[in-house]
């Protein structure tokens, strides 16, 4: 009996190394180049022996045209945009997380999780959290910037950097005039679009990516821009000032899921643990410079990063800060927009 117990436990013990060797030891991995970082993943391979294959996507579309295409075959994980996990949600092409095998599932924020794109949390693991944000340099601007409205202050002319992003900026605009991020009525767009206009001889650069280094520069003095990019421009410039948008702020989530025909489920589901592990945390936090998503990790952060207004939206504007979401056919009203605008 003795021997049969000992064999027992050997192969309850063995399971998940069993599970593995039969879906074969890789994860791939399909999200933004660099998104998560090299060191992270080699001490993820040299701990586990998966192999992952890093597959870099240019943009949400790209992703959900891939997963359409293959049924949601094809990759064991994918990160991206909140609204774009919404839409896999869905069309069923992820599938519901395995919480028994996610033992740090508990180290998220409760604020992070639930959200519209998966309110019960069955398919989401929250990454990365961020709010734009209006950066500026009080040496070259002569009145404090409290809000979107001060973009818009002539004597900004030809002076503003701001992301090439139609939703985004359109939602500035909107927010200004009253209204939402997401608001699809024609006549409200309508206001939208001409009070838009007006923003255009403010406009020095349309800059998505490296919106920062415009602003060290000095060539602009004033920038829209995601978390990250505030937080390098304070980096280089302490001297700038942060601001949080009294009109609202917007704010996103990316995440990973698992596509509903991953070759690799249980790869995938041991990296998701494997990643919300704190100090994994810290290390995700710090090398990306977005909001902290894992509250485990929160003591573990350096000074610096606690510091950082950027980082550190008021806990009250957060909470009622309102996601971008995906509108389906309304979608294009705001390209027709945006197209016109940046044709001026």
């Amino acid at each position: 009996m003795k021997k049969l117990f000992a064999l027992a436990l050997c192969l309850i013990l063995a399971l998940p190394i069993l599970s593995l060797a039969e879906e074969g030891k890789e994860l791939n991995l399909f999200t933004w180049e660099t998104y998560i970082d090299d060191d992270t993943i080699a001490a993820f391979e040299e701990e586990t022996g998966v192999k992952v294959n890093y597959s870099p996507m240019e943009t949400n579309d790209d992703m959900l045209l891939k997963l359409t295409q293959s049924g949601g075959g094809g990759y064991d994980l994918a990160l991206g945009s909140d609204y774009a996990l919404s839409i896999l949600r869905k069309e069923g092409l992820i599938q519901k997380l395995d919480k028994t095998k996610l033992q740090n599932f508990s180290n998220l924020g409760n604020s992070f999780i639930g959200q519209y794109y998966d309110p019960d949390s069955e398919y989401v693991i929250p990454y990365m959290a961020g709010t734009p944000l209006i950066v500026y340099d009080p040496a070259l601007v002569e009145f404090d910037v409290e809000g979107y409205a001060d973009l818009w202050n002539p004597a900004l002319r030809d002076s503003i950097v701001i992301m090439d992003d139609a939703r985004n900026v359109i939602g500035v605009t909107l927010k200004t005039l009253g209204h939402s991020f997401n608001t699809t009525d024609d006549a409200i767009l309508a206001q939208a679009a001409e009070k838009l206009a007006g923003l255009r001889p403010n406009i020095r650069a349309f800059d998505y990516d490296t919106p920062h280094v415009q602003m060290v520069s000095g060539e602009t003095s004033v920038g829209y821009m995601f978390t990250p990019f505030a937080a390098l421009a304070r980096m280089d410039r302490p001297d700038f000032e942060v601001v949080f948008p009294k009109e609202g702020l917007g704010f996103g989530i990316d995440g990973l899921v698992i596509p509903v025909k991953a070759p690799h489920p249980d790869n995938a589901h041991l990296f998701l643990d494997f990643l919300l592990r704190p100090e994994i945390g810290v290390e995700i936090a710090t090398m990306q410079l977005y909001n902290n998503v894992n509250e485990a990790a929160e003591s573990m952060l350096p000074d610096i990063f606690r510091d950082e207004p950027s980082l550190n939206a008021p806990a009250g504007q957060l909470q009622d800060a309102e996601y971008i979401m995906f509108l389906d056919a309304d979608e294009a009203k705001f390209q027709e927009i945006w197209t016109e605008f940046k044709q001026k």
